[in-house]
C-alpha cells in the first residue's frame, strides 16, 4: 500500500514538474526570454537626424545639428585618485565653481550646495553647447563635467519664413515632432526612424568590453527642397515690415506665386515669431495668416466677377451700365461708390478702372445668383487650396438657396463672403495663366539621401475660356495705368492689378474706421512670371488700398524685376 501511495505521489510530482516546465518553456517563453535579454543586454537608442529643409537655391533653412547638454557629477570633481590631498581637492572644486560662475553666470552658493551634497550623483547645468564650445571646455580639463549628446533644430536665416517653416518641439510623449507649416505637414517625412544598439552586460549591469554587440541602424529623415526664392522672401519680409511701420498697420501679409505651376515663391506675414525660441512667443502668432485666417476681399474680387460675366456672355465689351447714375437701393440698404462719384453708361473696362460698386451690382444682376455662385466655386472659394502646409482654413460659401438680392449685390464687390489670402492669389492666377485653377505647393521635391522620392507636378482645372482671361487681363492693366494708384507703378512695366479696401465686420456690422487694404495682380502682364497679393490690416495713415497696399505691391514687384533680371517692356 505504501508503495502505491509513493508511486502516485511521485507520479503527481512528475506531472507537476512537467506542467511547470511547459508553462516556463512554452507559455511564458517569450516573456522570460525578453527578461533574460534585459538582464544580459543594455539597449541604447541611436538618434535619427531630422531631415533638412532647403530653399530653391539649395540653402538650408532648417536642419538638425548636434549639441550637448552640460552636466555635473559632483563626486568626480575632486578626482578619483586617493592620493589627492584635501586641500588640492578643495582647490579643484573652487576652480570649477569660479569658472562656471563666470561661464554660466551660475549662483556660487547653488553650485557649492550641489557639489557638497553626497546624495546628488548627477546634476544638469542647463547649458546647451555647440561642438566648438564643447571642445573648448574639454580642453580646460575640469573633472566632473560631462556632456550629454542631443540634437537641436537650427534655423540659419533666423526667423525668416517662420510661418512657412513652422517649428519643432516635444509632444505629450516627449517625442520630437513638427508643428505648423512644413515642419508639421511633412513631419512623417522629416522625422526619420531611430536605431538601437544592444550591448552585453554583466551581473551588475556593467558593459562587457569583449561582449557581443548588435545594432539596428537609424534611418535619417528625408530632406525637403522648396520652390521658395530666398531673395524674394527676404525682400517681401523687409518691405512688408517697413510699410507696416510706415502706415501703422496692425498686421500684414504678402504671397508671391507662380501663376502657371502654383509654386510658392514667397510667403511673408507679420507679426511673426522666432522658430528657435518659439516658447517665448504667444501661441496666436503660430498659425500662418496667409492660409489660416479669412477676410472679406473687397474690390480685389471684382475682376473675377467680371470674368464670370464675360465667360457666360452676361456682358460684353460694349455693355453699358444702366444703373450707374447714382446709388442703388436694395431693401433697406443703399449701395454707393467708394468716393461717391458716379459714371453713367459705364463700360465694363470703366467699371473695373473706377472700382465702381454700382457698376458691379449691374454686372452681378446680369450674371444672376446661380452663375455667380457656380463661378465662385470654380475659383476655389468653397474649398481648401490643398497646399502642403499645416493649418489651412476651410472656407464655406453661404448655401445658394439662402442667397438674396442683397447677397448677390455685396458679393459682386467682395463683401459678405470670406476667403483666405492664398485662395485669392490662386483665383487671380486663373486670369494670369489663361483660365486654369492651379493647386499651390511649396515642396518641389523630397530626397532620401541622394535619391529623389517625390517631385511636385502642377495640378490644374479649367475655369474660364482663354479669351475671357485675356479680356479681363487688359481691364486690369488699364486699371493700373489709369486708376488711383498709377503714381506708384514702376515705369516701363505692364502690370495687371486691382486695389481693394474692405471694411472689417464687427459684431454683426461693419466698422466704419477699420479696413483691410489690399492689392492683387500679376506681372509682366503679357507673360506673367508671378502673381502677388498684399494685405494690410487697419492701416492708420489711410484706409485705402491705393495709398497703402498698392505702393507696397509695386515696391516688391520692382525688387523682383531686379532680382530676376526682368527688363521693362
Amino acid at each position: 500500500m505504501r508503495i502505491k501511495v509513493l508511486f502516485v505521489f511521485f507520479l503527481m510530482a512528475w506531472f507537476l514538474i512537467l506542467a511547470k516546465l511547459f508553462y516556463w518553456q512554452v507559455i511564458k517563453s517569450e516573456e522570460l526570454a525578453a527578461a533574460a535579454r534585459n538582464q544580459q543586454e543594455s539597449e541604447e537608442k541611436i538618434f535619427s537626424p531630422r531631415g533638412s529643409i532647403y530653399s530653391a537655391d539649395g540653402f538650408p533653412l532648417s536642419f538638425s545639428r548636434k549639441s550637448y547638454l552640460l552636466f555635473l557629477e559632483p563626486e568626480k570633481v575632486s578626482g578619483s585618485d586617493q592620493t589627492v590631498s584635501a586641500s588640492a581637492a578643495r582647490e579643484k572644486k573652487q576652480d570649477l565653481v569660479n569658472y562656471l560662475k563666470d561661464f554660466l553666470a551660475y549662483n556660487e552658493d547653488k553650485l557649492n550646495s550641489v557639489l557638497n551634497n553626497p546624495k546628488i550623483k548627477w546634476f544638469s547645468l542647463g547649458k546647451i553647447l555647440n561642438e566648438e564650445e564643447k571642445v573648448d571646455l574639454e580642453s580646460k580639463s575640469f573633472s566632473g563635467l560631462g556632456f550629454e549628446e542631443q540634437w537641436e533644430r537650427y534655423y540659419p536665416e533666423a526667423s525668416m519664413a517662420a510661418h512657412l517653416l513652422g517649428f519643432v518641439a516635444a509632444d505629450e510623449k516627449d517625442k520630437e515632432r513638427g508643428y505648423f507649416g512644413l515642419e508639421g505637414f511633412y513631419n512623417q517625412e522629416l522625422k526619420g526612424i531611430p536605431g538601437i544598439k544592444f550591448e552585453e552586460k554583466d551581473l551588475f549591469g556593467r558593459e562587457i568590453i569583449i561582449g557581443q554587440e548588435r545594432e539596428k541602424k537609424s534611418v535619417p529623415g528625408r530632406d525637403l527642397y522648396l520652390s521658395l526664392d530666398r531673395s524674394v522672401q527676404f525682400l517681401a519680409e523687409r518691405k512688408l515690415k517697413d510699410k507696416m511701420e510706415k502706415y501703422g498697420a496692425v498686421s500684414g501679409s504678402v504671397i508671391v506665386m507662380d501663376p502657371f505651376s502654383g509654386a510658392i515663391i514667397a510667403m511673408a506675414s507679420f507679426p511673426s515669431f522666432d522658430q528657435a525660441h518659439f516658447s517665448s512667443f504667444p501661441g496666436e502668432l503660430f498659425p500662418n495668416p496667409a492660409i489660416s485666417f479669412t477676410f472679406e476681399p473687397g474690390s480685389i474680387i471684382k475682376p473675377l466677377v467680371m470674368a464670370a460675366a464675360f465667360d457666360t456672355g452676361a456682358v460684353n465689351r460694349e455693355s453699358r451700365c444702366d444703373i450707374c447714375t447714382g446709388p442703388v437701393t436694395i431693401g433697406q440698404y443703399s449701395i454707393k461708390t467708394w468716393n461717391e462719384k458716379y459714371y453713367p453708361d459705364s463700360l465694363p473696362i470703366e467699371i473695373i478702372q473706377h472700382s465702381d460698386n454700382v457698376g458691379m451690382v449691374y454686372t452681378a444682376r446680369r450674371l444672376g445668383i446661380a452663375k455667380i455662385y457656380d463661378y465662385f466655386k470654380k475659383f476655389g472659394f468653397d474649398e481648401r487650396t490643398g497646399i502642403d502646409l499645416e493649418g489651412e482654413a476651410k472656407t464655406k460659401l453661404k448655401d445658394e438657396n439662402n442667397w438674396q438680392e442683397i447677397d448677390l449685390a455685396t458679393a459682386s464687390f467682395g463683401q459678405g463672403i470670406a476667403v483666405t489670402p492664398l485662395q485669392m492669389v490662386r483665383a487671380i492666377s486663373v486670369l494670369a495663366n489663361g483660365g486654369n485653377l492651379v493647386k499651390p505647393w511649396v515642396v518641389a521635391r523630397i530626397k532620401e539621401g541622394d535619391r529623389i522620392v517625390f517631385t511636385s507636378k502642377p495640378e490644374f482645372s479649367p475655369v474660364i475660356k482663354p479669351a475671357t482671361a485675356k479680356i479681363i487681363k487688359e481691364m486690369m492693366v488699364n486699371a493700373v495705368e489709369n486708376g488711383e494708384s498709377k503714381w506708384a507703378k514702376p515705369k516701363g512695366y505692364r502690370i495687371a492689378g486691382k486695389t481693394g479696401t474692405a471694411q472689417i465686420p464687427v459684431a454683426g456690422h461693419y466698422d466704419q474706421e477699420k479696413t483691410i487694404a489690399s492689392f492683387i495682380g500679376f506681372a509682366p502682364a503679357e507673360q506673367p512670371r508671378f502673381a502677388m497679393l498684399v494685405t494690410l490690416r487697419e492701416p492708420k495713415t489711410s484706409p485705402w488700398g491705393s495709398e497703402t497696399a498698392a505702393p507696397l505691391w509695386f515696391e516688391i514687384a520692382k525688387g523682383i524685376f531686379e532680382i530676376w533680371g526682368i527688363p521693362p517692356g
